[in-house]
């Protein structure tokens, strides 16, 4: 009887022990500290990246003669950004690091997506056939997009031993969509050396 007690307590013992060394250990961080884990394409990439393209496009001649001709911002659709890089890269994201920087410039606005476009209008037939007619919202009245912004992202890995290298080009394009001509091109390269550990866990 003894020896099944004992028994007992140790299997307890050991299910609680294996419980706790398989815990992942979880610590919370400012969303805003830079954190390279792989060496891959990150959060922090995807916002400076952004942040400095759209900077850069709207310093840029363009802008200036647009506002100078119509006497009002530039509206500007975010396009496709195609991921031909060699690694999963959430253009999503990028896309909506793109319209962040370009609605908190306040110099140009953007309009919404195809898709989005597309559930709102939705939205605009159905309050059609049931809303109060004094709040229903008309149709033809959308706001058409002066330019769009398209792009991809590209990468180059070379690696030499525990060594690897890991170059990615950004690179955006904003066309007018009345003439298509292309107004600014951009790009952003970042390079990131990433040192395999000598030691294994």
């Amino acid at each position: 009887m003894k020896k099944l007690f004992l028994m007992g307590c140790l299997l307890s013992f050991a299910v609680v022990l294996f419980s706790c060394s398989s815990t992942p250990k979880v610590t919370r961080v400012d969303e805003n500290e830079q954190i390279d884990l792989s060496g891959n394409w990150n959060d922090t990439d995807s916002k400076l990246v952004a942040e400095e393209m759209i900077n850069d496009s709207l310093a840029k001649p363009w802008l200036e003669n647009f506002m100078m001709k119509k006497q009002a911002k530039p509206r500007i659709i975010v396009g496709t950004i195609l991921n031909k890089s060699d690694e999963h890269i959430s253009t999503e994201t990028f896309t909506k690091d793109l319209e962040i920087a370009l609605l908190n410039s306040g110099k140009a606005s953007f309009v919404a997506s195809k898709d989005q476009r597309e559930e709102i209008r939705e939205e605009r037939m159905d309050q059609a056939d049931f809303s109060d007619p004094a709040t229903v919202k008309k149709f033809g009245k959308e706001l058409g997009a002066d330019y769009m912004l398209k792009g991809q992202i590209n990468t180059i890995t070379d690696a030499a031993g525990k060594t690897t290298l890991k170059y990615y080009q950004t690179e955006l394009e904003l066309i007018d969509i009345e003439t298509n001509e292309k107004v600014w091109i951009g790009q952003k390269k970042i390079k990131k050396v990433v040192g395999k550990s000598k030691y294994k866990a």
